[in-house]
């Protein structure tokens, strides 16, 4: 993935681990900079969001911060378009910069076929605030604000975007948000939408979503991703798609293990033991 002491350096703004719960922790540490993703640190969230795809041992991902901000965005000092009208700049190096880098990890949320939450600890820009959003479950606190400053920029809503928040919103707040930088705080967030839950204090915080993610890990994993895909999907399907779409979901449910374990669990009046079936 990385090498030498590019490594190093990455891994000690990205850490990542996977406890005895199943839950995996993807944890921004650059505070000094208030996690403003560099290119290194942007290629290893996506790194680390296909391997919790891939690695079985894993049943639900929690994405939070350290400091005051949860992510500040890309540093702009590392992004193409702070390059814009040098000689020789190939606006070209910009869609393709978005399309491997923060569209790649918002496609990788989105898609990921298991539970995530993001514990969103303060502060988050742009990007930054789209990698929550991007996440099933986000949680707040008094702490906790989402700011838009691409207009500011003279730039255009990327990192999916125009996309998460007219979903999450409506188109009229999400053109606020977007066009005139209306930033969102605290609680705001849960009433709007954005966010899932409100919490007083970064403890509460802190341990609320580490209790929803072991929660959703605690689940079945399978029928969980499977129901996640279909109401991700809602807004492109006609009734008749999502309708065809919901049997072969559950078609597919029905020959997991974990299925056979919930009707069993059922039958003799037991709770489930999920990550055993």
């Amino acid at each position: 993935m990385h090498s030498g002491s590019n490594l190093a350096y990455v891994v000690s703004m990205i850490r990542y681990s996977v406890d005895d719960q199943n839950v995996a922790r993807l944890v921004l540490d650059r505070p000094e900079a208030k996690n403003a993703l560099s290119i290194e640190m942007r290629d290893e969230i996506v790194a680390r969001i296909r391997e919790v795809r891939a690695d079985t041992n894993v049943r639900a991902l929690l994405i939070t911060g350290v400091g005051d901000a949860f992510c500040a965005g890309m540093d702009l000092r590392a992004s193409t378009v702070s390059k814009a009208g040098a000689d020789g700049f190939d606006p070209r190096a910009t869609s393709e910069a978005l399309r491997v880098g923060v569209q790649a990890f918002i496609r990788e949320l989105w898609e990921l076929d298991k539970p995530t939450v993001a514990a969103v600890n303060g502060t988050a820009v742009g990007p930054g605030a789209h990698l929550a959003l991007a996440c099933d479950f986000v949680l707040v606190t008094e702490q906790s604000k989402f700011v838009w400053s691409f207009a500011k920029w003279g730039l255009v809503v990327d990192a999916g975007g125009a996309y998460l928040l007219p979903r999450l919103v409506g188109l009229p707040k999400a053109k606020a948000m977007v066009m005139l930088g209306e930033g969102v705080k605290g609680n705001e967030a849960v009433d709007l939408g954005l966010a899932y839950k409100y919490v007083a204090s970064q403890q509460e915080l802190a341990d609320a979503s580490s209790e929803l993610a072991t929660k959703l890990a605690s689940g079945p994993t399978r029928s969980l991703g499977l129901s996640k895909q279909l109401l991700n999907a809602t807004f492109e399907s006609d009734l008749a798609s999502s309708l065809e779409r919901e049997g072969q979901s559950q078609a597919m449910a029905t020959i997991s293990p974990e299925m056979a374990e919930g009707m069993a669990a059922f039958a003799e009046k037991r709770t489930p033991n999920f990550r055993n079936p």
